[in-house]
């Protein structure tokens, strides 16, 4: 193939001297340009073309009536050399004059289509579904079974109520040992002491959290006990809608947002008759553990950030300032606090829980899970929030089955010895293995299959893009906290840079790479591992398998530690069991920060 030399670059005076753009006009001439320029067709004497079907004649047909001249006359053959540079293409002098007039078109045609309001969450019309074709997954009804343990008595002082699990606290609350207003003012209390030092908690919803409660006691005494979350305190990540209290997504732009209708794992939560104590800090936009009042801390060690994005939730859980917490994630935001703070985090499959009301990042991938205290407790709110609702069309009614009195005989955990020797891996990462092979279960050595996952960030990072696009055009990202590298502004607005063809791409790959993945568990029932072992953040999130995070204990720098069990679709009942064997065999679930 012939290559084409590029066409000389102007210099540094030429570009000063050209007329300064807006941001919105210079995402318009150069993002958009690049986009643009990716997927046409190169049809030159002596450059192979990019694809050999035949282009249909459309001469004498308008696909959109032409733009003023001013709207785009800054866009130029010289715009789209520059932007050729950005997709990795190169163009002769003839294409690109041949380009320019569509280019022009399409970039009057995105600023039009900009005054369509599209709201947060609304989601685009085509929806992820994890499912590969041609395997089955749960079948059957429903069924959930919770552990027969007794509690025991109910604590004499109100700190061991306090850091109880879910599991005991609703025994006691069921019998009337303890009523859900004496624990929500215990609580009360240890937020207003506690929470300032973790800075975890962006709205405490006192009034109403004390409603609720007294509502849960007169309904259990007059016999109406709704489960084991009736009368039970929790706290909902700041990116869940709640009527009439700000849900703020963590981010200044939004500080005073204030939702007119619950989200709807509130309002499964509201059925069930939990108490909403508060709304958790977030890192902003659901990225990381600053958000726009602070940096929320880990309460094992305070001169360290909890990680993020459901940071306050795992924090004021392990802290012992609710009994569960709400979380989502798009990749960690689940499992990395869990792994700083020491809480145990359930990422449920994609679909599994519907994200109605919630805070948008991305619609692809993003995840409603549980922070709690411990495996079973997780497990239970789970099913109080599972199901399909109209809001979401990701979101599946699947069969859920979980029975906590199975033994773990037959199930088979796959793991990759090479994840425990290799680089990252440490001593309490090995001691929970040799803790798991004593739960009955078989453990089997198992090498994953190929998978080239590095190109599906750009998924993350495109639907992010397009879900805070106004913060972008109208430089409100600059008021976000964050303003690294790293951070969600830049990220924005590099993103406006990938040609839309390399979005498509990534898609394909994901297929790719849900297919290979499907086929590990046609030989074991679950994996185990060190959390961030082999890339499995990034392709279980990208492939909707279910995960669970629980502490495997306490390192030399007073720093919790965690791993991971991966499951198959919809199988996180198993997950769950195989988690609780594993959390007995290690006895640290129980450990307190050092934070009265």
């Amino acid at each position: 193939m012939t290559q084409q030399l590029p066409r000389r670059i102007r210099s540094e005076q030429d570009l000063k001297a050209q007329a300064p753009l807006s941001r919105r006009d210079f995402l318009v001439t150069t993002g958009v340009v690049a986009a643009s320029v990716a997927g046409l067709d190169s049809t030159s004497s002596g450059k192979t073309p990019m694809h050999s079907m035949a282009a249909p004649d459309f001469d004498s047909i308008s696909l959109q009536p032409a733009p003023p001249a001013e709207a785009t006359s800054n866009i130029t053959v010289e715009s789209i050399e520059h932007a050729e540079q950005l997709a990795s293409l190169q163009f002769t002098p003839a294409e690109r004059e041949m380009l320019l007039p569509g280019v022009r078109r399409a970039a009057a045609s995105y600023k039009r289509r900009r005054e369509i309001p599209l709201p947060n969450g609304l989601a685009p019309a085509t929806t992820f579904d994890p499912r590969t074709p041609g395997r089955s997954y749960i079948d059957g009804p429903s069924r959930f079974v919770r552990s027969a343990v007794e509690p025991g008595p109910l604590p004499a002082n109100d700190i061991d109520i306090a850091y109880a699990p879910v599991t005991s606290l609703s025994r006691w609350i069921q019998r009337g040992a303890l009523t859900s207003e004496r624990l929500t003012r215990i609580y009360l209390e240890r937020i207003e002491r506690i929470a300032p030092k973790l800075e975890c908690i962006i709205t405490t919803t006192e009034d109403l959290a004390l409603k609720l409660a007294k509502t849960a006691d007169a309904e259990i005494s007059a016999g109406n006990y709704r489960g084991p979350l009736h009368g039970i305190p929790y706290g909902a990540k700041d990116l869940f809608d709640t009527a009439g209290i700000r849900t703020s997504w963590g981010a200044t732009p939004y500080k005073d947002r204030i939702a007119e209708s619950d989200a709807a794992v509130i309002g499964k939560l509201n059925e069930v008759g939990a108490v909403l104590i508060a709304k958790t800090t977030l890192g902003a936009l659901a990225y990381g553990d600053q958000w726009f009042g602070g940096r929320t801390n880990n309460p094992f060690n305070l001169q360290q950030g909890s990680s993020g994005s459901s940071a306050g939730s795992a924090a004021g859980v392990v802290a012992g300032l609710f009994a569960f917490a709400l979380g989502t994630e798009t990749l960690g935001s689940i499992v990395s606090p869990s792994m700083r703070c020491g809480a145990t985090g359930l990422r449920p499959t994609f679909g599994r829980v519907p994200r109605t009301g919630a805070m948008a990042l991305c619609w692809s991938l993003d995840k409603v899970g549980t922070l709690t205290r411990t495996v079973e407790d997780g497990a239970l709110v789970l099913d109080a929030i599972r199901g399909r609702d109209d809001g979401d069309p990701a979101s599946l009614d699947m069969p859920y089955q979980f029975d906590a009195t199975t033994p773990l005989e037959n199930i088979r955990i796959g793991y990759d010895p090479a994840w425990f020797e290799g680089r990252g891996a440490i001593d309490l990462d090995r001691a929970a293995l040799v803790a798991m092979s004593k739960t009955g279960a078989q453990l089997i050595p198992f090498t994953l299959p190929e998978m080239n996952a590095s190109p599906l960030s750009t998924i993350l990072s495109v639907e992010a893009a397009a879900a805070f696009e106004e913060l972008t055009l109208s430089n409100r990202d600059d008021e976000l906290v964050w303003q690294s590298p790293q951070a969600w502004p830049n990220t924005f607005r590099e993103t406006w840079f990938v040609p839309a063809i390399e979005l498509v791409q990534a898609l394909r790959i994901r297929r790719q790479v849900c297919e290979a993945f499907a086929t590990v568990f046609d030989n074991v029932d679950l994996l185990i591992g060190p959390s961030y072992a082999a890339n499995l953040l990034l392709i279980t999130n990208n492939t909707g398998h279910p995960c669970i995070c629980l502490r495997t204990g306490i390192r030399e720098n007073n720093r919790p530690h965690g791993l991971t069990l991966w499951g198959n679709l919809f199988n996180e009942g198993t997950i769950c069991r195989a988690a609780m064997a594993l959390e007995a065999q290690l006895g640290v679930w129980d450990l307190r920060p050092a934070i009265e």
